[in-house]
């Protein structure tokens, strides 16, 4: 064991001492046993140092773990901090309330464990601390992460640090205030009249039950217990729709307030009306913390006046909106459609020879018929359609938010009036009796300028069209409307037919490297049409895809294209070469398309290796865990995978890294202004790092201009497609030109 270095110099001068006078008193000889004698002390004394030595060093190394043991476990978070934020030492206590082992967070930018709304406020205080006198304290709240996906309010006390001959520190110590938070929270909860003879119920902002009163109990039936860690859905009455809701949040949510009536469901069954106030109660920050509703049972009242609105604006007869709601409703859909810009549709309808049924049968057979018919009504359209009945036969329904685009929009109204004209078409039991009737419906789509008389007019005067037209069918009031709904009811008609006929056929565009040599090829879909001609993908695709016609033909276009690689697979200038496939989301979607993809592959004899499947983004992100499973389970046969149109979606980095692709594809639309708009060319060298990064391969579609594949090239693309090169070719154009440029 050393010896300390102050008890070194005390032995040291001492028997240098010792040494000198005896120099200078130099005395006989003495005898032996005077020395041993003398060795003897000098033995004892050194032994009773090395005691006292021992001791000093126990009692320090106890000191030690002392303080070891009061800094590692103190309830306070200690920290120390480098000049430029690095965390160099922290204790147990640090470690626990950050989530973090130490290891972790030792050299780990102390920065990263604050709150991001909070790290500015941070930055401007650690730059206080350093302009402080070293020894003098700053203190500030900020909320600290605890790992990576919770918060917590603390309490910071800062001080730089300095020693002589080391760098400056800051020590912060730091400890979790969520405890005094939450009892701040709870007296200002309870300032409010929590007790009175309202019921009063608090939640917190994600809307469950924090807390109810005596009040709630007598009024709801629920007691404390059973409410809380529930929601406000616990008292649904099943009378409002998710609009009325919608609004009532929104409201809250803007105004931080909201007052009306709203019927609730006791916990016997009873449905009754209370009047309804919620307010938001804010943080002292300025932040929404709770929301408290207060309410009071109003079921007397309002069920007289229910009694009253039902008799001036329900159809005594099948409990239907009559004309005057009809009206208002329809005053809202217009607005609602001028809000939005999606079209509705207002489709009026009226049963054929109703008033033979009437005459024949009597009035009272007549009413029968039209109560089935209102339930029918009901049952086929959406839960926030209206139908009314606005006089004897006449019905009216307002289908609300069809679609932007008018063409879509008609066809979506005009399957709704073939289901009703089919719905109403089936046999009615009445009085023991079978009968059958029909309906005609007139449509108008609406979406601005137009006033509920005018639709209303539109609407009657479309099925007097219907009516004039054999009865039992649909019309819609703007002719040019009904010519292009029947020019697209006849295309899916023939559409239906072109596979089992043999009108498609597939067209191929090459794909080159930056050799300009035909590495592969995209495979396009071609429809053939006897009478029309080539049919643009433009127009028959989005119907396939509309009326799943696409499944049928996308399983077509898989297998021609893998019997296509099998045949060029004797060639030795195709053999090599790539076939991308486009898969609709439709199609990847459905449970057995590995099975199906694994099927063709092993019929058809072709390499799996050469097959690419093109995926787009909105497809990959609809269901990220299945599709990931979906594409795990082809890359182990050998298919490899594209992303179509990269750029254009709102792919997150976080699912690219984790989806098996093997290519990304960049959009037609970036590279045609490549060269026009800087934003663009920021876009493609963006993508094109990135997939370099990340180990995947890259292709730009549309490359028109030898400047575009230049600066392409310039920043390492690998592969190009587009009319520079080849535009889509037969099958026998592709192979010349494939077999021209293979070796180029």
């Amino acid at each position: 064991m050393a010896r300390p270095p102050t008890l070194k110099i005390s032995l040291r001068t001492a028997a240098e001492a010792r040494l000198a006078a005896a120099a200078e008193n130099a005395q006989p000889p003495r005898s032996t046993e005077e020395l041993l004698h003398e060795l003897q002390v000098h033995q004892i004394e050194l032994e009773m140092q090395n005691e006292v030595l021992r001791q000093a060093h126990q009692v320090m190394e106890e000191s030690r773990d002392r303080y070891a043991d009061l800094y590692d476990f103190a309830p306070t978070g200690y920290l120390t901090l480098s000049r430029t934020g690095l965390m160099v030492e922290a204790n147990l206590a640090a470690a626990t309330l950050l989530g973090l082992p130490r290891t972790q967070l030792r050299r780990r930018r102390f920065e990263r464990c604050i709150a991001a709304p909070d790290r500015a406020h941070w930055q401007r205080q650690f730059a206080a601390i350093w302009r402080q006198t070293a020894g003098q304290t700053q203190s500030c709240e900020l909320r600290l992460q605890r790992g990576s996906d919770t918060h917590f309010p603390a309490l910071l006390q800062c001080m730089a640090v300095e020693h002589a001959g080391a760098n400056p520190v800051a020590r912060i110590a730091f400890t979790d205030l969520s405890e005094r938070k939450h009892a701040e929270e709870e007296q200002r909860i309870a300032a409010i009249a929590f007790e009175s003879q309202e019921g009063i119920l608090v939640t917190d902002t994600a809307g469950t039950i924090v807390r109810v009163n005596r009040a709630f109990t007598a009024l709801t039936g629920y007691s404390a217990a059973e409410a809380v860690g529930q929601t406000p859905a616990l008292l649904s009455s099943g009378r409002h729709d998710r609009e009325f809701y919608r609004v009532l949040w929104q409201t809250v949510k803007e105004k931080h307030f909201w007052h009306g009536e709203i019927w609730n469901r006791h916990k016997n069954g009873r449905i009754y009306a209370e009047s309804l106030t919620i307010s938001a109660v804010a943080a002292p920050d300025g932040s929404i913390s709770h929301y408290v509703g207060i309410f009071s049972d109003i079921t007397l009242n309002i069920e007289a006046t229910a009694k009253i609105h039902r008799l001036a604006y329900y159809d005594p007869l099948t409990d239907l909106p009559n004309r005057r709601l009809l009206q208002d409703r329809l005053g809202q859909a217009l607005a609602a459609a001028a809000r939005n810009g999606l079209y509705g549709a207002i489709a009026f309808l009226d049963l054929d020879n109703f008033k033979t049924l009437n005459d024949t049968r009597g009035h009272d057979v007549g009413d029968l018929l039209l109560v089935e018919v209102a339930q029918r009504l009901r049952d086929s359209v959406r839960e926030g359609d209206t139908v009314a009945r606005i006089g004897g036969d006449e019905f009216v329904l307002i289908l609300e938010g069809l679609s932007a685009n008018a063409a879509e929009a008609a066809v979506l109204a005009k399957q709704v009036g073939e289901k009703l004209n089919a719905t109403i078409a089936r046999p009615f039991e009445l009085v023991g009796a079978e009968f059958h009737h029909t309906t005609s419906v007139g449509i108008c789509l609406f979406r601005t300028h137009e006033s509920v008389e005018e639709l209303l007019k539109h609407a009657d005067l479309a099925l007097y069209q219907a009516k004039n037209a054999g009865r039992h069918t649909v019309r819609f009031y703007d002719p040019a409307m009904q010519i292009a709904v029947d020019a697209r009811s006849a295309l899916e008609s023939e559409l239906r037919h072109a596979l089992e006929r043999g009108q498609f056929c597939l067209h191929y565009q090459a794909q080159v490297d930056a050799a300009q040599r035909t590495v592969g090829a995209e495979t396009l879909l071609r429809w053939q049409h006897p009478q029309r001609g080539m049919v643009a993908p433009d127009e028959f695709i989005p119907l396939a895809e509309e009326t799943a016609l696409i499944l049928p033909i996308g399983h077509w276009v898989l297998a021609s294209a893998c019997a296509q690689l099998e045949a060029w697979s004797h060639d030795p200038l195709m053999r090599t070469l790539t076939l991308a496939v486009n898969v609709s989301a439709r199609q990847f979607g459905q449970p057995d398309f590995v099975a199906q993809v694994q099927q063709v592959i092993a019929s058809s004899g072709a390499d799996p290796q050469l097959l690419k499947l093109e995926l787009t983004e909105s497809l990959v992100l609809e269901n990220v865990v299945e599709t990931i499973a979906k594409m795990q389970a082809l890359k182990a046969l050998g298919v490899r995978f594209s992303m179509d149109d990269f750029g254009t979606g709102v792919s997150s980095l976080s699912y690219l890294t984790r989806l098996p692709l093997d290519q990304l594809k960049i959009d037609r639309s970036f590279v045609f202004k490549l060269l026009e708009h800087g934003n663009d060319a920021i876009v493609v060298t963006t993508i094109i790092t990135m997939a370099r990064s990340l180990g995947l391969n890259v292709i730009a579609e549309g490359v028109e201009t030898e400047a575009q594949r230049e600066f392409l090239a310039q920043h390492d693309c690998q592969a190009y497609q587009g009319y520079l090169f080849s535009r889509p070719l037969a099958l026998a154009d592709f192979e010349a030109f494939a077999q021209r440029t293979a070796t180029a």
